[in-house]
């Protein structure tokens, strides 16, 4: 069984917040890398145990945060640029999509370093639905008939990520605690507005995640149908709209393509 594990960094525990963990000038930046690696690695552990041959960790977040020489030594790493960008390496090959240190989409009530893409992004929406970053990886998983079967991070992302794809097995380290009400901020306000919750013990939180890893490729083994996708319907239309950010105006991109979700993310880049 070949699995693809997409990270992210800010659905991780003990993350807390953007400005000290989540860039490379960071204070805690090194430190927010081991934990998203002993994440990664607790996953990682779960598949094998269960019987998956073959791991394929994608390093997702933006400038980096895997630190390679921490990594499970079952896991190959992948990095850098695909062309074209969508779908970053996923191919019919793969038994299975799966993502772990994931965060809510924008805009979404009780989740924690809230956003999609970047902080200024607003909002992005399919056909009228709105996803995240989860629901761009998946919805190119879906096109390819690869089932997403694992989704961790926070516990609003866990419910974003039960929505798009019934059945999906998530786990939830953190719980964000404030509303979101923040449609009229600008991107760096948006960074600074989502920055409370309540997270668990890295140890326990690792617990966690390697079991439901475990559970989430012994369901695939038994009951591969259990896992879906929602319903989208052709032709696809994707609207972006963004915050202001840096002296730029907020604006609304709207793209079409009559058949591949995959080819209207690529569109343009």
């Amino acid at each position: 069984m070949r699995i693809m594990l997409m990270t992210d960094l800010e659905g991780v525990a003990g993350v807390l917040n953007a400005v000290d963990w989540i860039h490379p000038d960071s204070r805690y930046y090194d430190q927010a890398k081991e934990l998203l690696t002993a994440e990664v690695n607790a996953v990682v552990d779960g598949f094998a145990a269960a019987g998956a041959e073959e791991i394929v960790v994608v390093d997702g977040h933006g400038p980096g945060a895997l630190n390679p020489a921490l990594l499970d030594r079952r896991a190959w790493l992948s990095r850098g640029t695909f062309k074209p960008v969508w779908p970053f390496g996923l191919d019919r090959s793969f038994d299975a999509y799966s993502c772990v240190g994931q965060h809510a989409k924008s805009r979404t009530p009780f989740s924690h370093l809230t956003h999609t893409g970047s902080f200024a992004c607003l909002s992005l929406a399919i056909n009228g639905y709105e996803i995240g970053e989860y629901g761009q990886m998946a919805l190119c998983a879906r096109e390819l008939g690869v089932p997403a079967i694992f989704a961790a991070g926070e516990e609003a992302f866990a419910r974003e990520a039960a929505d798009l794809t019934p059945g999906v097995v998530t786990v939830a380290v953190k719980r964000g605690v404030l509303d979101d009400t923040f449609d009229d901020y600008d991107a760096y306000s948006y960074e600074r507005a989502k920055t409370s919750a309540i997270h668990l013990a890295p140890a326990r939180a690792r617990e966690l995640l390697r079991e439901g890893a475990f559970q989430a490729v012994k369901k695939f083994q038994t009951n591969p149908a259990s896992f879906q996708y929602r319903e989208f319907t052709t032709p696809y239309t994707l609207v972006l709209k963004t915050r202001p950010a840096e002296g730029r105006p907020p604006k609304i991109v709207t793209k079409t393509h009559p058949d591949s979700f995959i080819e209207l993310l690529n569109a343009g880049n």
